[in-house]
């Protein structure tokens, strides 16, 4: 049986296709302006990469910010119990899930079960999230996959005190113009995403095992820091993008 999950996230397209639990093809994309068209194109890359044809699949499952842009979905489920299942599936032991993407922040806590048992989310600022790295590489002049080496030659970071985009941009500009070194500011920058994501997360009674998933969760330096932050052990799936994805095409299974 052939299912596949779709997530469309603001900044990342990501999608997998399942043949009887097992994943045989996925695939992630920029979602830019026009998510049902990237939608499209994720969706006819993992059909080639499976060796599949539309006709097999019965059930399709589109989640995450853009998962009504999807016209070929059989449902829409919201993302928060995709990643629930996705992580479980991954990590059966795991209690809490801390995801971090481009335009939001999501703490979910799970049942013994692996059902969702309360979840809190930031999606009202950019702190705390994809976005916001982005955003303070450009002002680096870095790339963001540069982030997570320029962190490693740093003892400690810079502070980096304003909550909001940019005014903590403004510090960041500041910084450079007093001369501090580029990797002290960015271990300064990942010391603070770390900080708001860590409150958001303490909303909630943290239970370990404890996953962090987004795309966020590929920069080491954020990783770390939000371990620091949270006195906490953190596990990172091998492709932490995909966990939205898997668990919506595990779901389309189940259907």
């Amino acid at each position: 049986m052939l299912t596949a999950g779709l997530d469309i996230g603001s900044v990342s397209t990501n999608a997998v296709l399942l043949a009887n639990g097992k994943l045989i093809a996925s695939v992630i994309l920029p979602s830019g302006y026009n998510h049902q068209e990237t939608a499209e194109r994720a969706w006819q890359m993992i059909l080639q990469q499976g060796q599949a044809s539309a006709a097999q699949l019965k059930t399709i499952v589109a989640t995450g910010y853009g998962r009504y842009n999807v016209p070929f979905a059989s449902k829409q489920i919201s993302e928060i119990s995709c990643i629930a299942k996705g992580a479980r599936h991954w990590f059966p032991d795991v209690r809490t899930v801390i995801d971090v993407g481009g335009q939001d922040s999501k703490v979910i806590k799970l049942d013994s079960e692996g059902y969702v048992a309360d979840f809190v989310m930031n999606d009202k600022c950019a702190a705390g999230t994809g976005r916001f790295i982005e955003v303070m590489a450009q002002a680096l002049q870095l790339e963001v996959s540069a982030l997570e080496q320029e962190d490693l030659l740093a003892a400690s970071g810079a502070q980096i005190s304003s909550i909001c985009t940019v005014f903590a941009e403004s510090e960041v500009i500041s910084l450079i113009g007093q001369g501090v070194a580029r990797p002290k500011i960015v271990k300064g920058l990942h010391q603070a995403v770390a900080s708001r994501v860590g409150s958001l997360a303490k909303r909630l009674k943290l239970e370990e095992p404890l996953l962090v998933t987004g795309g966020v969760a590929k920069n080491q330096g954020v990783v770390v820091a939000l371990a620091a932050e949270l006195g906490l052990k953190l596990l990172v799936p091998e492709e932490p993008q995909l966990v939205g994805a898997l668990g919506a095409a595990l779901i389309a299974a189940q259907e």
